[in-house]
């Protein structure tokens, strides 16, 4: 089974469910695998848990 992860921002439910059907579509069409083959999972990050650059996002982005 082939398996996506994304980190990213917390979302609302309609937009995770977008995303994963984004990934979905384009990793079977890239791959030729079947839709039903991809496991994806969302795991949301807080911005005080990201380094970017050698300092927090979170103080980066103030």
């Amino acid at each position: 089974m082939p398996t996506i992860f994304f980190y990213g921002p917390k979302l609302e439910k309609d937009k995770k469910k977008e995303l994963i059907k984004s990934f979905t579509e384009s990793a079977s069409r890239a791959t030729g695998l079947p839709e039903q083959a991809f496991v994806i999972y969302l795991r949301e990050a807080d911005k005080e848990d990201v380094g970017v650059g050698g300092e927090l996002l979170s103080e980066k982005i103030r």
